[in-house]
């Protein structure tokens, strides 16, 4: 049978993408870690450092006036992040976990030579998150409330490749990406579990246990 792809199969791999030990980034960049919910740089902050997961998982979100808070992504291990086109962040990172973070300022990477190496960079950079912004717009504007959870789990398990895949986001964070109430997220795990598609141990924990029906539930 012939799967349909999961809105986040395109990093279903964090290992292959991240880069190798000898690319100029890692020749430079320093290693910084940050605490579970510490913030890595702010909304409208300058964009001068670019940044590497190499270990935990990070969030970025925006702050709207009325109070919202919408979730633009999360990245992973070997996931480059904080690459504006602009002069200024448009949203604020977070460390969802703790993380282990490879920085690199743009104007290091430039003076070590490394001009074609930023722009190589910046250019990969800026295709997978068109690409993940196509992807959650499409999870946004076309899925329903069962779909939009079976898509979710199913990119982070894909990620995992097998076993207990651990959430590193809590409830809200999933709701706010998923534009659903905490409410129904709960809800459509809830069904899930009864349908004995997933199991989850305690909030944060889950696996597989019908992948053709998760597959099924994501695609619609």
């Amino acid at each position: 049978m012939t799967y349909i792809q999961s809105f986040d199969d395109t990093r279903a791999n964090p290992v292959a993408a991240e880069a190798g030990p000898d690319d100029l980034m890692s020749r430079i960049g320093v290693r910084m870690t940050f605490a579970k919910d510490e913030e890595i740089y702010g909304q409208g902050e300058n964009a001068d450092l670019i940044y590497r997961v190499i270990s935990g998982t990070v969030r970025t979100s925006r702050f709207m006036a009325d109070g919202r808070r919408p979730i633009g992504d999360f990245y992973y291990a070997g996931d480059l992040f904080g690459l504006e086109t602009a002069g200024e962040h448009a949203m604020a990172a977070e460390a969802l976990s703790d993380c282990t973070i490879l920085v690199a300022n743009r104007q290091a990477l430039r003076a070590a030579g490394g001009e074609d190496e930023l722009k190589r960079l910046i250019w990969e950079a800026t295709v997978r998150d068109l690409e993940s912004a196509r992807q959650h717009l499409t999870l946004l504007v076309r899925k329903t409330a069962c779909e939009r959870v079976a898509s979710f789990l199913l990119g982070l398990a894909n990620r995992r490749r097998g076993g207990h895949v651990e959430l590193a986001m809590g409830r809200q964070d999933t709701a706010d990406y998923l534009g659903l109430t905490i409410e129904t997220v709960s809800r459509m795990i809830t069904q899930l579990q009864a349908a004995k598609v997933v199991e989850f141990k305690g909030s944060r924990l889950f696996r597989i246990c019908d992948a053709e029906a998760l597959h099924a539930m994501a695609a619609g």
